[in-house]
Formats: structure tokens, sequence, C-alpha cells
């Protein structure tokens, strides 16, 4: 094995030596981002059977993958902070001392890509000319991840180059971290000997995914789906990134970012958090009602999953999307829900564990209401609407450039972000939340975003009417003590002066016979035309006990076949008693966390207790 330099960068050849030495590939790729490389390792994973070639006049350049059934999502039970103490993981996350997990990788990844080619490829996550752009290089020995990674971020040759000049002093130094990378150590843990032959999607049953926040680094081990070995993505943009904010007072959030244009050309853009199955990719790709749009309004998406904010010297936040391509959850999304995605991945675009159709295109559950004859499912069985399985898995999904977006933003890629003037918060709540409400200022926003969650409905279980609370949707993503987390948004008040106003929604309160009150999917553009409106002082609001909320008169319902003032005030009815339930539930997570909870967090209970009694 030649370990010949391929870099300037003394740092980086050390690191990918020691890992040539320690993982023992066959061979050794400096992945370039190239549309030759790409062409060359998607036709390598066509040969080996990992893709299937789509039918170029349906869906060109676009290829379908089948994983294994045990490697099919993230694996938060085998995700671990290994922080030098363990309180610095904090109760929700798994905290593994890190000398102790070192020696495990250490005998995991020894000799773990024998057989196979080893592809280190550069990245950034951020545009490369931004203040928080992060680079970092993962070592994989999976080309189904190289794929991936040129759809997901910026990836390539010209990130190697900027890398080596910062270090060389050719770039004058932009970024926090400047002339640094995030060292990310990625492997399906599946060596092959001599003459053994390969499966179309190698894994291993046993996973790590491995955070080192001190030192920086990412070791991720068995699994090559998702997040789990796409090391940019949940791993950096949010885990580690969440430890490097903290430091450097900026912050690494789990939310969509989306612009809202006004017939008069106002554009106010708002971040938005929101638990799986909430609607957040829906509400990032948002077409608005024909009304809406006759009038002028229109929305852009920045970005639909992770958002990174920091002061700016205009006194706002500002905040960039991390990440160049989406990574969506297929089932459920079809041209009537969310047509803005359908189109964002016509070409172009890797999907994964969805069902193949007989003419060679893809299908998932909810995308068209009738189902076909035939498929072949996630499995790869022949499959008829009578067999009694999914066609595709519940957590397939697509990789898809964001430029292919129709609504994307021209400033999606400025690398001084985009001003924020409202951040959102969400849950899927059949009770108890109104439509719409505006926090009274920014610890109660944080208050707010701090006991968000969703209720469960698993009867079996007994617990319905029980929030699982997933706090400003980091609970997974978190990658330290979730109430010094908190601790940390209510500082960042400090370092601004025009704050964005907080508020919260809930698309799905329901009546006594369980139907939904409110129509979701675009009309939500009336909610958020009332917090565009209040961002901009253009907008009554009516005190309650929780917050802000609009006035009916104020609510625009024109066009809203049905929907009566009687339909609005069920939305927005405020129940004492199961606010009283709420605060009692909301105490549980306070518990867990007591030891590094914030005491303006309490304070902040005891005034909503007090505005109960």
């Amino acid at each position: 094995m030649s370990t010949s330099a391929n870099t300037t960068h003394a740092a980086l050849q050390k690191w990918v030596d020691e890992m040539i030495t320690l993982c023992t590939p066959d061979s050794v790729e400096w992945c370039d981002g190239s549309q030759a490389e790409w062409d060359r390792l998607t036709s390598l994973l066509v040969e080996k059977g990992t893709f299937t070639r789509l039918n170029p006049e349906k869906r060109p350049n676009s290829f379908l993958a089948r994983s294994t059934t045990s490697d099919v999502a993230r694996v938060e039970d085998r995700t671990y902070i290994c922080s030098k103490r363990p309180d610095e993981a904090g109760p929700t996350n798994h905290w593994y001392e890190p000398s102790e997990m070192r020696l495990i990788l250490n005998g995991k990844f020894k000799g773990s890509m024998k057989g196979r080619t080893m592809y280190v490829i550069p990245f950034c996550m951020g545009p490369l000319d931004s203040p928080l752009a992060k680079i970092g290089v993962e070592i994989s020995d999976s080309a189904y991840v190289a794929c991936s990674m040129r759809i997901m971020c910026h990836m390539g040759a010209h990130v190697l180059k900027r890398l080596e000049d910062e270090t060389s002093g050719v770039t004058p130094k932009k970024r926090d971290g400047h002339g640094q990378f995030i060292p990310c150590l990625h492997s399906v843990g599946a060596p092959l000997e001599a003459g053994q032959a390969d499966t179309s999607w190698p894994c291993n049953d046993d996973k790590y995914i491995v955070h080192f926040p001190e030192t920086r680094e990412i070791m991720s081990y068995g699994s090559g789906y998702g997040g789990n070995a796409l090391l940019g993505k949940k791993c950096l943009a949010l885990r580690i990134a969440s430890n490097i904010a903290r430091e450097h007072q900026w912050m690494a959030e789990h939310m969509l970012i989306v612009g809202i244009h006004a017939p008069d050309g106002t554009k106010t853009y708002l971040t938005a958090a929101f638990p799986s199955a909430c609607g957040k990719t829906n509400l990032a790709m948002l077409i608005p009602p024909k009304a809406y749009q006759d009038a002028g309004w229109k929305t852009s998406i920045v970005g639909d999953d992770i958002a990174w904010l920091w002061p700016h010297k205009d006194g706002k936040l500002h905040a960039i999307n991390p990440e160049t391509g989406f990574f969506g959850v297929a089932p459920g999304t079809a041209y009537d829900t969310n047509p803005i995605a359908m189109e964002s991945m016509k070409a172009n675009t890797i999907f994964t564990n969805v069902a193949l159709t007989d003419d060679g295109d893809v299908w998932w559950e909810g995308m068209t209401k009738e189902k076909p004859a035939h498929l072949i499912d996630w499995t790869n069985q022949d499959w008829t609407p009578d067999c009694g399985r999914t066609a595709a898995h519940a957590n397939s999904r697509f990789a898809a450039p964001a430029v292919q977006c129709p609504t994307i933003d021209p400033e999606w890629q400025n690398p001084d972000g985009v001003p924020i003037d409202g951040i959102v918060f969400g849950g899927r709540r059949p009770t108890t939340m109104p439509l719409v409400y505006q926090a009274f200022n920014w610890s109660h926003g944080v208050y707010v975003g701090a006991t968000m969650g969703s209720e469960m409905t698993a009867a079996a279980a007994g617990t319905i009417g029980k929030v699982r609370r997933d706090p400003m949707a980091m609970l997974p993503f978190c990658g330290y003590n979730m109430g010094a987390y908190f601790g940390h948004w209510l500082e960042m008040r400090r370092y601004l002066t025009n704050l964005p106003r907080f508020f919260h929604v809930n698309w799905f309160r329901k009546d006594e016979d369980g139907s939904f009150l409110w129509p979701g999917y675009g009309e939500n553009m009336r909610v958020l035309e009332w917090i565009f409106k209040r961002c901009n002082g253009a907008a009554a609001g009516y005190e309650t006990q929780i917050g802000w909320t609009p006035a009916f008169e104020d609510f625009n319902i024109e066009g809203l076949d049905g929907f009566t003032k009687e339909s609005y005030d069920k939305c927005m009815a405020f129940n004492r008693t199961e606010w009283k339930n709420e605060l009692v539930s909301q105490g549980e997570l306070f518990i867990d966390l007591y030891d590094h909870l914030p005491k303006e967090l309490i304070f902040q209970r005891e005034l909503l207790a007090a505005r109960l009694s």
C-alpha cells in the first residue's frame, strides 16, 4: 500500500496515513467531487448491485439503493458522547469514557477496510466563505457515502484546496477553525478476505456512532445508512457543532429556515424547530393558497433541516444552512402534500429503501392515491397491494440537491447568512396547545422551546395524552448536557440588540370526534402571515395567560371554506385544566435536568403557574 502524499496539509496527511495503517484498505482514493467521479462511482455501485439506475427518461441521473433490514435508521442507543465527564454529556445522551471507547474503536477499525477502497472525502458544512464554515474530512469505505456527500455538502478538490490555502497563508482568516479540519472516520465494518464475495449493502450488526467533543472527532462503525454514515450531517452539523457553538457564542440548531415575501416587497426570515412527523419539511417548502399567490405573497427556502445562527454585526441573529441537499423522508411526500419536494427530486437524486416501479421509477406509500398493481419493494421482493407489506420502508429517504428546489432562496448560499426575525416552535398536540401564540419575551420563548413536544398515541402502552418532550427538537442531537444547552440559549440574548420574536404553532389540534380542527399544509400560510406581521409590528396581539394570540379579526380566513369564528375559537381555545396538567408534565423533564437547569426556566414555570392560578 502506497501512502505517498496527496495533500500539502501536514496534519491531514499524517491522519490519513495513520488511518491507512489502522484500517488496511486495498486502495485509497481522494475524492475530488467532479462529475466524472460521480459517473464512475455510481456506475461502480450499479455494477455491485448497491444501486439500480432509474429510468433516465423519468428520473435522469438518479439511483435507487436498498439497505439490509438491520440498517435502516439512526441507532440512538448506539450513539455516544465521549466527553471527559458524564455530567457534560447529561442524562439525555449516552456517555462513555473517552479512553475506553478509543480502545474499543481501535479494535473495531483495525483491518476493517481490508479488501475495500478507502475514500478520503474533504467536505465543508456551510458556504466556504462563511465565518461559521466547518471543514471536515471523512474517511469511508463506502462509495454510497462518497456519492451522497457530494449531494449533501460542499465536497471535493475545492474544499481541500481551501484548507491547504488556509494553512499556507494564501487565504486570509475568515472562519472559526481556520486551517483546521474535523476528522470523521467511517467504516461499514465488513472487511473482505481474498476471493470473498461482497454483498450489495455491507454493514455490521455491532454499531457505534461516537463523538469526542473536546477533540472534535467523529467515529462511526457498522452502519452505512443516513446520518450514521454521512458524518457531516447530524454528527458534525449538530452534535459536534453544538459544542463548538457554545464555546464561540453561536448556535447549531435542528431548524428549517424559510423566507416570507410580502406583496410590498418586504421579506422576513424565520427559523422553525419541530419534532419528527410534525410537518417540518412541508413548512419549509410551503406553497401559499392561490388567493395569497394572487395577492403577491410567496415563500422561499434557505434550509429544511439544520440552521447555524450567530450574532451579526447588525445586531440581529443571522443564519446559514450548512447543507447543500435535502435528505427527506419519502413516505407521505406527494404532489398533493409537498409539490416542491417532488419537483426537487426529479433528477440527480439518490433514493434509499423506496419501491421500484415496473417502468424503472420510484414509488412509496402516499405518493399517489392509487397503488401500482406491481412493484419491487424495498426488500427486493415482488409486491402487490394485497401482499400485506409496505412497499417502501417507513424511514426511506431521498437525497436531492437543494439547488434543484424551485423555491430556493437567492440568498441561500450567502456567506453572511440571512437575518432572522422570528423563531417558531411546534409539536403534534391533539389537545391543549392553540393554533398559534407568541412568547412574551426571549426567556419565555426559550421556555416554550425547552418544553415543546408531541403527545403519544399508543393506546396499548397506556400513553395517550403523555407528552414526549423534545426540547427545540434537539433531544437526539444536542452534543452536551441539555440543561447547559438551555443556559446557552439564554446567554445568547446578551449578544443581540435586535431580538427575534418567539412563536409556538400547533397544526394538529383535534375536536371531540378526533378530526383535525385546522386544514394545515398550504393554509398554514395564514398563520405565517400573522407571524410575519407581528415580526414587522403590523398586527395586534391579544395578551393571554400563555402568551400573545391573534384576535379573530386580525386572522385572515378569506377563502377558507367552512371555517368560521366558532372554528377559529376551537383552534385557539384555552383550557385551564389541560394547561395545569401540562405544567405538571413539564416538571418531569426539569427534574431530570435539574443539576444543570438554568434557574431562569424554573422561574418561567413559576410565572406560568401564577398566571394559571
